[in-house]
């Protein structure tokens, strides 16, 4: 199922809501324990999270072999032996690579023929603290190498001062410089100090026309958490119920476990609906995370865990 592109909405501030964050946190405790998932189930929603993936490499080491190596997972992600003993009908892929804009081209050419999205992060990643102009710049640069996502960070201090003006002007000029490749954006939730500026930014995110709003880059000290993924959600459907748009969700950063994908996709699951268990309106920013479910997906065929070194590194 394809979705039209969130056109955005104008500014209103009145959309905003407080967050009881005790109230946040038991809501996120009590989804891990309401769902528990075994057995095919289990493996089923594992399979489903790799495709749900942009499987990811942002370090100050990336090469083009290095990209190459992470868009041939990306390709295959699972061995041919699990594959069959899940009785899938063809081999799984994920749902993106994201890498940097200057290894976008690497990623394109490696990726040629196989469905799989390049994204990139741009606007001066992570922390955005770059002129306006340079960062508009940079998601132009990384649309022209083929890259048809961009993942954009705000300006965090727009969010702590309050400047939501600021901040929808921003955000908006950056959706108009993906041209047709898709923004998400990324809050930063870790700097942003309460659930209530999340909430805040995840609306006028999504009023700017953000076709996904996304909680972290990975570098911040506190990344991506289900409090603070239970809030965007309710941002997410309190849009869609003011506007009749709909928007996507990523959560990104210290995510590296099979359970971190299960619990991600119970919070889709129960606070968005079966429609965001999907690629299209949902990903996992997530490297090594990949491992540990081919990991698990082995145990579920062969009744046993592998080594680690079984596994190809993404």
């Amino acid at each position: 199922m394809t979705y039209s592109r969130n056109p955005g909405a104008p500014l209103d501030t009145s959309a905003f809501q407080r967050v009881n964050r005790p109230a946040a946190e038991r809501r996120a405790t009590a989804l891990g324990v309401r769902r528990s998932l075994k057995g095919v189930h289990q493996a089923a929603w594992l399979v489903n999270a790799i495709a749900c993936m942009d499987l990811t490499t942002l370090a100050g080491d990336d090469t083009p072999d290095r990209v190459r190596r992470l868009c041939a997972k990306a390709r295959r992600p699972l061995s041919e032996d699990i594959v069959a003993g899940l009785g899938l009908p063809e081999m799984p892929t994920t749902g993106a690579v994201c890498v940097y804009p200057t290894l976008v081209a690497p990623a394109v050419k490696a990726l040629e023929g196989a469905g799989i999205p390049v994204a990139s992060v741009a606007t001066g990643f992570p922390a955005g603290l770059m002129p306006l102009d340079l960062r508009l710049a940079e998601i132009r640069y990384a649309v022209d190498q083929g890259a048809s996502e961009i993942d954009i960070v705000i300006t965090r201090a727009h969010v702590l001062s309050g400047d939501w003006a600021a901040l929808y002007d921003e955000v908006a000029a950056m959706r108009e410089a993906c041209g047709a490749a898709h923004l998400k954006a990324i809050l930063a939730t870790g700097d942003l100090a309460t659930l209530t500026n999340i909430y805040a930014a995840s609306m006028v995110a999504m009023q700017a026309g953000a076709d996904f709003i996304k909680t972290s880059t990975g570098k911040e000290g506190v990344n991506a958490t289900l409090p603070v993924g239970l809030t965007m959600c309710r941002a997410i459907r309190d849009y869609r119920a003011a506007t009749g748009h709909i928007v996507g969700f990523k959560p990104a950063g210290g995510m590296k476990t099979a359970k971190d994908a299960l619990n991600w996709q119970v919070l889709m699951r129960e606070e968005l609906g079966r429609d965001w268990l999907r690629p299209d309106l949902f990903r996992l920013g997530a490297s090594s995370m990949l491992a540990d479910i081919e990991r698990q997906l082995s145990h579920h065929v062969t009744g046993r865990y592998a080594a680690h070194h079984r596994h190809a590194l993404a």
